[in-house]
């Protein structure tokens, strides 16, 4: 029984027979709308992201078998929060927050390569990653969320794999993260401040003294790095 498989990228819910699937596909004598349409329904979710996806075709019987690769979760859970990175301080400083519903939805299009058996194993996992990156999940830190989850919170919805969201909940989360960019920035002009007056308090000090100094009253690494690199000529 000979098989060929065909491996491409393809952007999430818009395969075609086009190229570069649709001439790949074509001397195998596969079904190409079938393929697409399969594709289609299996990258639905991942739309906007670019996904890898594999189709092995028995040249004999013209059977096909699919397989959709996933970006890593933090790259899927950034899409649903609407952010280009994650906090650099995770613990201190949150970026966005996250409703069960986009948990879920992450868990599940990441369920094959997610380590829980099921779906609040699963979710919980995703949690984790959200704390990691400085994500709330519900309006609270991530392990809050987590400890709410084992007492019983949000149950019916994680059962049920519930991943829509109404647009009014859609738009308080698009409102609370310009809240938190806001904020966020607002901290950073402080410690930018901070910073800058020990530069001038401590002109005539060793770089490595003005740093650990700027280290001592909690100013984040990239804002000193940036006010006071530690190869700063002269001040060694």
């Amino acid at each position: 029984m000979a098989k060929e498989t065909v491996e491409t990228l393809i952007e999430g819910g818009k395969a075609s027979a086009a190229p570069p699937l649709g001439p790949a596909l074509g001397p195998l004598g596969v079904n190409i709308g079938q393929v697409v349409t399969e594709i289609n329904k299996k990258t639905g979710d991942f739309k906007g992201m670019k996904v890898p996806v594999k189709v092995t075709v028995d040249t004999e019987t013209k059977d096909f078998e699919i397989k959709i690769g996933t970006p890593p979760a933090s790259a899927l859970i950034k899409k649903e929060a609407g952010i280009a990175k994650a906090s650099g301080r995770p613990t201190v400083d949150f970026v966005a927050d996250l409703k069960i519903e986009q948990i879920i939805k992450v868990a599940n299009m990441k369920a094959d390569s997610l380590l829980g058996k099921d779906n609040f194993s699963r979710v919980k996992e995703i949690c984790g990653t959200c704390r990691a990156m400085g994500i709330m999940v519900e309006g609270k830190i991530a392990d809050e969320t987590i400890k709410d989850i084992n007492e019983g919170a949000h149950k019916a919805k994680i059962e049920s794999g519930k991943t829509e969201l109404s647009d009014e909940e859609l738009k308080a989360l698009e409102e609370e993260k310009k809240k938190m960019e806001e904020e966020l920035a607002s901290k950073r002009k402080k410690f930018e401040a901070k910073a800058k007056d020990i530069m001038a308090q401590m002109a005539n000090k060793a770089t490595s003294i003005i740093r650990k100094k700027m280290v001592e009253d909690k100013i984040p690494e990239v804002i000193i790095n940036e006010i006071c690199p530690a190869d700063d000529a002269g001040k060694k």
